[in-house]
């Protein structure tokens, strides 16, 4: 995807930012997802932090939002499964309404937007990808089968695998990211663990958290 990001969109006042917590409120659980999406063929997951509690099995905190992830070629399959819905663009602050496939093409972040009272339910990660492999949007030398990345639930939820997790938690991060480092490493294997440090040296060389693992 492109760095460049389109003209239009809406830059969001400090008032808009300040409501998105109310406009996420009763967004849908994983469960409620995956049986939208039940039986679409492409690969897809929960992403973020919903994803360490499915990989964990148990609820740690709570969630503003959630998060999936999906090669970007496969959002029109994506988007048939809700025509009553209306996906926005998202990036750098800014919000593109209904977007263009030529704003889809520079960002990343789609939100799927109830037009009946301008509720967010769903936010979905178009992913850089070639054909069945996924590329890391941090460092294209990182590819990796779906089939490898993509684990389940006893219930079937798909949910992206916790080393990748962290890996896009480690830019930047909060205290919710570093709770969520704490809480999830004792659950990992060393293989995922070892997976983890080798990813983190790669992407964020020096990273704290590889003396961590």
């Amino acid at each position: 995807m492109s760095e460049q990001l389109p003209s239009g969109g809406v830059e969001l006042t400090p008032e808009e930012i300040e409501a998105l917590p109310a406009r996420w409120s009763s967004c849908w659980t994983p469960n409620e997802v995956a049986q939208r999406l039940a039986g679409i063929s492409t690969p897809w997951c929960v992403a973020a932090g919903w994803a360490l509690d499915l990989f964990q099995g148990t609820r740690t905190r709570a969630h503003g939002d959630i998060e999936i992830a999906v090669p970007a070629a496969s959002l029109p399959e994506v988007r048939r499964r809700f025509p009553d819905y209306v996906f926005d663009a998202v990036g750098s602050g800014r919000i593109w309404e209904d977007a263009t496939p030529e704003v889809l093409a520079a960002v990343h972040q789609t939100w799927l937007r109830d037009p009946a009272n301008g509720n967010y339910m769903l936010d979905v990660f178009r992913e850089p990808h070639d054909g069945d492999t996924w590329i890391c949007r941090r460092d294209e030398r990182v590819r990796l089968p779906y089939i490898d990345i993509v684990h389940h639930t006893q219930d079937g939820i798909p949910y992206l695998v916790p080393e990748l997790v962290l890996l896009f938690k480690a830019q930047h991060p909060r205290r919710k990211d570093q709770q969520d480092f704490e809480a999830t490493v004792p659950h990992m294997t060393s293989t995922q663990r070892e997976t983890l440090a080798g990813l983190l040296a790669r992407v964020h060389p020096g990273h704290p958290w590889i003396v961590g693992l």
